[in-house]
């Protein structure tokens, strides 16, 4: 079968669809997997033709030039010519052409078993509309995963997952998986490389979407060469995703937390130094606690913004939280709000000042003196930002309406 591009891929599927109805599509993306992908491609046809599933399977290839499309067209797979690079541009442009309403995507290394494909065909014929693969329920084969990653960074991050997102996922990483094209559509997935497989289960997970699991094996992989997986790398790049996937963790909880501390501990110095142990706490002390109310404030600023962003950019679907916040804290409830705190920070620095003309503007108690200026400094400042930042909330609210 010729391959054919992503870009004039719409009326093949018609007439496909038109011969036989296709329930599954299968989805390999190939950079270079000549030494693996017939295996694959084969397993994955006795797979379909032993469970009489109606299927096709699709080669996503990202600029292969070891003779992987041959093998992949000599073998009656579909092949899609995606010339974007990236593990997310080539699944999309693999999913695109698919003309299956059930999906099973999975790496052409042979570290996957496609013939557990009704494993997954049979959950979502039950009403799934994401079903993952999970390695460790399936077992891992010796040398198939490394030890770093086998009991430190597939484990940690997904319970980072979990933690973030309340996903019921037990293997975030797992390659194989299925999934409905209608729910895939709905999850509007925006990133182009490995972070694709991760917003995946990021999305169906707050879409609320019917996640399920199903045991599968992994094996290792059977290519000579390294794989394209960089443990530090896209470590990272997932813990950074889960990060800017929830404003939560990356903002509010430590803002909330620098505004407690900051607030109690400053309110216990304000009246007087206090002394634990042999330990005299002062104004410095008051100094910086002052500094943690401020960025405390910026950081949950942040988590708003950052919040009204990704659903304004279809990062993230709506929340009626937030909706319901900003029906409250419009733009003049945030500008009296920050006219009060500037006031409030004015009138102490009057105050702070009267006190020094009453010694004739000379030498001051510096301890008594700080106690006055770093709240009115404290003031004022939070009253400026409030209300920059409630004109910029306004900004990005009227994207949001």
């Amino acid at each position: 079968m010729a391959s054919v591009s992503i870009d004039s891929i719409l009326p093949a599927p018609l007439a496909r669809q038109e011969a036989a109805p296709v329930e599954l599509s299968v989805v390999m993306p190939c950079l270079n997997e000549a030494e693996t992908l017939e295996a694959c491609i084969l397993r994955a046809q006795r797979a379909l033709r032993d469970a009489s599933i109606s299927g096709e399977i699709i080669v996503a290839d990202n600029g292969s030039t070891d003779g992987s499309v041959a093998i992949a067209e000599r073998l009656g797979a579909i092949v899609v010519q995606v010339a974007a690079r990236g593990y997310g541009n080539a699944l999309m442009g693999g999913i695109a052409a698919a003309v299956g309403r059930f999906i099973v995507m999975g790496d052409a290394d042979e570290s996957y078993d496609f013939g557990h494909i009704p494993r997954f065909v049979d959950k979502l014929r039950e009403g799934a509309d994401l079903v993952m693969g999970n390695r460790f329920r399936g077992g891992i084969q010796r040398k198939a995963m490394p030890r770093l990653h086998r009991y430190f960074g597939n484990p940690i991050l997904t319970k980072i997952g979990r933690l973030f997102f309340h996903s019921p996922v037990g293997d975030f990483y797992c390659g194989i998986r299925g999934f409905r094209k209608a729910a895939y559509e709905k999850m509007g997935l925006r990133t182009t490389g490995m972070e694709f497989a991760t917003e995946m289960v990021v999305k169906a997970t707050l879409l609320k979407l019917q996640i399920a699991e199903v045991p599968t094996t992994l094996s290792p992989d059977g290519r000579s060469r390294p794989p394209h997986l960089r443990t530090w790398r896209d470590g990272w790049r997932t813990l950074r995703f889960f990060l800017l996937y929830s404003p939560r963790w990356l903002f509010l909880y430590p803002g909330l937390a620098l505004m407690l501390v900051g607030t109690l501990a400053g309110l216990w110095l304000l009246p007087l130094p206090r002394t634990v142990g042999s330990v005299t706490f002062d104004v410095h002390t008051l100094l910086y606690a002052a500094v943690a109310v401020l960025l405390g404030s910026q950081a949950i600023a942040f988590a708003v913004f950052t919040k009204v962003f990704a659903i304004s950019e279809g990062l993230h679907p709506p929340d009626p939280v937030l909706d319901g916040l900003f029906s409250y804290v419009t733009l003049e409830i945030g500008l009296l709000v920050g006219t009060l705190l500037t006031i409030s920070g004015l009138a102490t620095s009057v105050y702070a000042v009267g006190r020094w003309q009453n010694q004739h503007f000379g030498a001051l108690d510096y301890s008594q003196t700080m106690r006055l200026v770093i709240p009115a400094a404290l003031l004022l400042t939070l009253g400026v930002q409030t209300v920059f930042a409630s004109f910029f909330m306004s900004v990005l609210g009227l994207r949001r309406r």
